[in-house]
């Protein structure tokens, strides 16, 4: 029986695909162990799924200045020790990491170890622990085919992101009955990150009135981002987390307006919902989700409103000329080569297993 370590870690995006694996990887009869840091959200995550977890050390990679700069390398050489002990142990046959702080001490123990290690890029430019860990990289997946340019040649592979296979289950009569909605307009689905968008909201929010004019509206806003004074419009609901419903909420949708993290836009992608994608912007962030979106819109995937350019009359322009021209959006994304996510990444891992 063969065996792999899976690792990623500090953000849910940094685990879902991980655990989207997990079926085939079952089928395939491999031993499946997981490395993650003390208490992070990847420990529940993992917990639930019934996959042993290994806690190690971890410290917070940063760009910026921070006190925590001169102290979490001393964390991150405990986590090197700890995660050495671990494969030491564990002898796997591949690594297989998507990334995140702890996966960085990982990786290098691997290395150590001569355990071939697959990376999994999610954003067009790698991030920080991911541009650490590449030189130790057997392969590295990705989602964007612009990033196959700026990684090491030979090394990158473009496979898509690994879609949990129930969000293509939905069933859209389900959501219907849940929702109260009618079948005489079509549906927008608007999800602003797993934290919720402020941004996002309000944007939504200001052009309610004509939005329901045309359609009906699931709004999943974010906890503590709800707006009572709403819940009574018809053809409107409003969420903070929906996590069982959402496949349904999925396939009730003709269209959806989404922040662009790699993770959401290629989980769009794979259910070739028209959308229109409102990227995080480049002062609250390292401009990842702009050059998403701008792949996504180069490839006839999305259309884009970048956060600084929202108005009303431009959100609402782009709304309708999406839905008048959804089987435009439709058609690209059925023929795009990123169709086999999973089959991709687990046949890449396959080709490197020691």
């Amino acid at each position: 029986m063969k065996r792999i370590i899976l690792t990623g870690g500090g953000t849910a995006g940094h685990v879902t695909p991980n655990i989207a694996l997990l079926p085939r990887l079952r089928e395939l009869q491999y031993d499946i162990h997981y490395i993650g840091s003390y208490n992070g959200i990847e420990k529940e995550l993992v917990e639930q799924m019934g996959i042993p977890y290994h806690g190690i050390s971890s410290g917070k990679l940063r760009r910026y200045f921070s006190l925590q700069n001169f102290t979490d390398p001393f964390r991150v050489l405990k986590g090197f020790r700890e995660a050495d002990h671990l494969i030491k142990i564990l002898k796997p046959d591949v690594i297989f990491s998507k990334g995140g702080f702890v996966s960085v001490p990982v990786v290098f123990a691997g290395k150590k170890r001569r355990v071939p290690v697959v990376l999994h890029e999610s954003d067009m430019t790698p991030g920080l622990a991911n541009k650490l860990a590449l030189p130790s990289a057997a392969r590295i997946c990705c989602n964007f085919p612009e990033t196959l340019k700026i990684l090491p040649e030979g090394k990158a592979v473009l496979t898509g992101s690994p879609i949990r296979q129930e969000l293509l289950s939905g069933d859209k009569f389900k959501a219907r009955e849940l929702l109260g909605f009618s079948s005489e307009k079509p549906v927008i689905l608007v999800v602003g990150g797993s934290l919720g968008s402020v941004a996002v909201n309000d944007a939504i929010r200001s052009v309610l009135p004509s939005l329901l004019s045309r359609f009906q509206v699931i709004h999943l806003c974010g906890k503590g981002k709800l707006d009572p004074t709403l819940n009574m419009q018809e053809g409107y609901a409003q969420f903070e987390y929906i996590k069982d419903e959402l496949r349904h909420f999925f396939a009730l949708s003709d269209l959806i307006v989404s922040r662009a993290g790699a993770n959401a836009i290629c989980e769009i992608l794979a259910l070739h919902k028209p959308n229109l994608l409102i990227p995080l912007s480049a002062a609250a962030s390292r401009g990842d989700q702009i050059l998403n979106a701008r792949s996504f819109e180069r490839q006839g995937y999305s259309l884009v409103l970048e956060e600084e350019s929202l108005s009303n009359p431009l959100l609402l322009d782009a709304i309708n000329r999406l839905y008048d021209n959804q089987d435009f959006y439709i058609n690209n994304m059925k023929h795009s080569p990123q169709q086999n996510s999973i089959d991709m990444v687990i046949d890449t891992i396959e080709s490197v297993c020691r």
